[in-house]
């Protein structure tokens, strides 16, 4: 009997999970992404051998021993794209938190307080529009050096404004409620409401927008590390090793799997924000609901 009692409350569970997180996107999604978090954890035991080590013939094809091959120097490929994982990863997510932190309350002061420190947070915020996003993440990190670091601080530089831009919409719609204004009557201050009233309901479309934007940060610290302004040799990092196979297009292996990794972590974290943006935003769970 308690066999079946734990089985239908799973069942039940599962029947009252939200219809945008029961959609085969978002489980594919989710599914990716846990197996790459967890690769990135266990790395270490999941790797057969150091990925810096030039022990093995050059330029092997994939095969039983190698399962992704070597590259020019001897380096096996899986062990690399598996290490490199615990660089691609970690950093990325770093780097939404670090710019949802800083865009979200350049935003929240912006639209709480208004007026001429309102229009200050946001001509910054145009003027970082204005520059495709690449462009500007490439000048900023070749100002700053080459290095992870410099190219994750690139990065944030560019991400930011989009925080600020949400954040900012929202506080002003919610600034305006009803129940704000009467915690502002009753002798609230400033800092109290924004963080008691306000927050909770900007909460949800910046977690849906920091899942979008984490594919896009991977996307863009790859691109400055094919770019040569990231990691640098002999570190893997997949968009490193995505420019050492297109030196050597003889051997397709080399920048094949780290490209294929890239495309699985963003298809899958594009198709997670695509699902939590259906969970907070009640009109297109209507629209889902509805079939039309």
């Amino acid at each position: 009997m308690s066999t079946l009692a734990y089985r239908s409350r799973s069942l039940f569970r599962v029947r009252h999970l939200n219809p945008g997180l029961r959609q085969p996107l978002a489980i594919a999604g989710a599914v990716v992404a846990l197996v790459w978090i967890l690769v990135a954890i266990f790395a270490p035991l999941i790797a057969p051998a150091d990925p810096l080590a030039q022990t093995f013939t050059p330029a092997l094809s994939p095969s039983w021993h190698h399962l992704f091959g070597t590259d020019e120097l001897g380096r096996d490929v899986f062990s690399r794209v598996i290490y490199g994982s615990r660089v691609t990863l970690p950093i990325g997510l770093l780097l939404v938190v670090l710019a949802a932190t800083v865009g979200g309350l350049i935003g929240a002061v912006a639209g709480y307080f208004r007026g001429v420190v309102d229009g200050f947070f946001m001509r910054c915020a145009d003027l970082v529009f204005a520059f495709p996003p690449i462009i500007l993440a490439m000048v900023v990190a070749a100002v700053l050096g080459r290095g992870l670091e410099n190219a994750a601080l690139a990065i944030v530089v560019v991400a930011w404004p989009s925080y600020a831009r949400v954040v900012r919409g929202l506080v002003l719609s919610v600034g305006d409620s009803e129940y704000v204004q009467s915690a502002r009557l009753l002798g609230a201050s400033a800092r109290r409401t924004l963080f008691r009233d306000v927050f909770p309901n900007v909460i949800g479309p910046v977690v849906v927008l920091m899942t979008l934007d984490l594919a896009n940060a991977i996307l863009l610290l790859s691109g400055l590390s094919f770019l040569g302004l990231g990691a640098q040799p002999p570190q893997a990092e997949w968009g490193s090793m995505v420019a050492d196979g297109t030196q050597y297009f003889q051997w397709w292996w080399i920048g094949t799997f780290p490209g294929l990794a890239i495309f699985s972590v963003v298809l899958a974290f594009n198709f997670l924000g695509d699902s939590l943006r259906d969970v907070f935003d009640p009109r297109t769970a209507r629209h889902r609901g509805d079939g039309t």
